[in-house]
C-alpha cells in the first residue's frame, strides 16, 4: 500500500528557547543537555556559549570563560533573527557578562535562571563574584530561579530541611528580585520522593511542593540543567508557571527513570533525554 505525504504551504513557528550556558564536552549537562531537552520535547533550541568546559562523567577538569562581548553578540544575533519565546540562563563564569546581558534581555519574556555554581561532581563552575553580579543584574529579570540546595546555601546561608526552612530560604531569594523560585530538593535526604518547593512573589500564591518518586540511579549528571530547560520550553509553549514546573518535573522524572541502567562513561552519567521524543510542534 502506497502512502502519500502531503506538505502544507502554511508557515508555522515551533516553540523556541535560547540557552545561555557553558558547553559540556561529556554531553550530559550545560548546552548539550538544554539542546537535547528542548528538542526531545518538540521545540527548537538556539544557544549562546558562555564557557567551554573540559569534563566527562568523572568530573570537571577546566573551565574557559567566553568573553562578555562574545556572549552578548551571540544573544543579540539570536534575538534579532530567531526571536525565542523563552531564555534560559545558567553558567556565566565571567563576572563582566551579567550587566550588558541584562540590558539586552530587559524586555525579553520568560527568563529562567538556573544559578549553576557547582557541578554534580562537586567541581566549582562559577566564582562568588560572578554569582553576585548575576544576582544583582539578572535575578530581577527572571520569571523563575531554580537553585539546588547547595546553591540555596551559597545564596542565603541556609540549607533547608524542614518546610518552614524551605519557605524562609525561598522568601530570601524572592527578595533578590525574581518573580518565583523553585528550590530543588531532589537529591536531599533519605525520602523515597524527590520534592521541590515552588514559591511565587504574588501575594495570593500558596507555596507548592512538586514531588515525584525518587529513582535509584547514579545517572544524574545534568538533572538541574534538564529541569530548568524543560521549564523554559513549557513557558515558551504557552503554559503558565505552575503548569510548566509540574510538566518539567514529570519530564525529568521519566528521563531519570528510563536512563538509570544506561552506561555512559565510568562515573555520574546523563539522564535519558530522548525516552519519548516529540516532533517539532507549533508554539
Amino acid at each position: 500500500m502506497k502512502t502519500t505525504i502531503k506538505a502544507s504551504n502554511a508557515t508555522w513557528k515551533p516553540a523556541c528557547v535560547l540557552s545561555i550556558a557553558g558547553s559540556d564536552s561529556g554531553g550530559g549537562a550545560g548546552l548539550q543537555a538544554d539542546i537535547k531537552t528542548v528538542s526531545a520535547l518538540g521545540g527548537y533550541a538556539a544557544t549562546a556559549v558562555s564557557a567551554v568546559t573540559t569534563q566527562n562523567t568523572l568530573g570537571v577538569r577546566h573551565v574557559l570563560p567566553v568573553p562578555a562581548g562574545t556572549v552578548c553578540s551571540q544573544v543579540e544575533a539570536v534575538l534579532e533573527d530567531i526571536k525565542p519565546q523563552a531564555v534560559k540562563i545558567s553558567m556565566l563564569p565571567d563576572s563582566e557578562t551579567a550587566a550588558p546581558l541584562a540590558k539586552i534581555l530587559r524586555r525579553q519574556p520568560h527568563i529562567v535562571i538556573d544559578p549553576v555554581m557547582v557541578a554534580t561532581s562537586g567541581d566549582a563552575l562559577v566564582t562568588d563574584a560572578s554569582m553576585q553580579h548575576i544576582v544583582r543584574e539578572l535575578f530581577p529579570l527572571a520569571e523563575i530561579v531554580t537553585p539546588n540546595l547547595e546553591e540555596v546555601r551559597a545564596l542565603t546561608g541556609l540549607f533547608p530541611v524542614k518546610k518552614q526552612e524551605y519557605e524562609r530560604a525561598a522568601k530570601m531569594i524572592l527578595d533578590m528580585g525574581p518573580k518565583a523560585v523553585l528550590l530543588k530538593g531532589g537529591h536531599a535526604g533519605s525520602s523515597r520522593r524527590s520534592s521541590d518547593y515552588l514559591l511565587c512573589a504574588e501575594a495570593d500564591f500558596a507555596p507548592l511542593v512538586v514531588s515525584s518518586p525518587k529513582s535509584d540511579s547514579r545517572n544524574l549528571h545534568g538533572t538541574g540543567c534538564t529541569l530548568s530547560a524543560a521549564i523554559a520550553f513549557f513557558l515558551a509553549s504557552g503554559f503558565d508557571l505552575t503548569q510548566a514546573v509540574v510538566s518539567a518535573k514529570e519530564y525529568i522524572y521519566r528521563a531519570i527513570k528510563t536512563g538509570k541502567n544506561m552506561q555512559i562513561g565510568q562515573g555520574n552519567g546523563p539522564v535519558n533525554h530522548f525516552f519519548s521524543p516529540k516532533a517539532l510542534k507549533k508554539q
